[in-house]
């Protein structure tokens, strides 16, 4: 007798099932995130001195406020004009060397005109109603950071001096100074976006 080819004893088979999407091949599909919030430190901002697109202006880099933390400043791409300060003889309150947020916010406030903070402040860009007459230290900040965006003129800062004047500054020598509220300058608006 011949013997057989195979000899089986115990024969186990095991079936595996795949449902379509388990054949084809891996593919990763982009899913963009949310747009980030203002005061988001997921913003990318552009070079210093470019326009940043959705933001309202020209991008001036990163300072400290009053308050310890940082802050991206965004100035406005142009001036705005020329105005008095405003009140002459009057105390308004709006001290800060470093917020022009405070001080401007102070002036609006106060009893009285402020011609160039009034201005700043119903200032608008890509769709942004927060700027401000900038401060005195901002100012120097964009001196320092982007000079060449701004006018050989004398600027504005919302920052006062004293009851009769208020400070300002040169951008074409250099000069931070302050002036009789009376007399007009160039004002410019800024932003800021908290970084966190």
């Amino acid at each position: 007798m011949k013997s057989p080819l195979i000899n089986i004893k115990n024969l186990h088979i095991s079936v595996s099932t795949f449902l379509p999407e388990q054949l084809a091949p891996e593919v990763s599909i982009f899913v963009p995130a949310a747009p980030a919030t203002p005061s988001s430190g997921a913003l990318t901002p552009p070079a210093i001195g470019e326009y940043w697109v959705g933001q309202g202006g020209l991008y001036a880099g990163i300072q400290q406020g009053d308050d310890g933390q940082l802050h991206h400043k965004i100035f406005a791409a142009a001036d705005i004009g020329r105005f008095a300060w405003g009140e002459y003889g009057t105390e308004t309150g709006a001290t800060s060397k470093i917020n022009g947020v405070l001080n401007t916010t102070t002036l609006r406030d106060a009893d009285g005109s402020f011609p160039a903070a009034e201005a700043a402040s119903n200032y608008t860009a890509d769709g942004h109603h927060d700027f401000v007459l900038p401060s005195i230290a901002e100012l120097f900040h964009a001196s320092c950071h982007i000079p060449d965006s701004f006018a050989k003129e004398t600027y504005w800062s919302s920052s006062q001096f004293s009851a009769n004047h208020a400070y300002h500054m040169d951008f074409e020598y250099g000069w931070l100074d302050y002036t009789v509220k009376g007399n007009e300058r160039v004002a410019r608006p800024v932003r800021s976006l908290l970084i966190q």
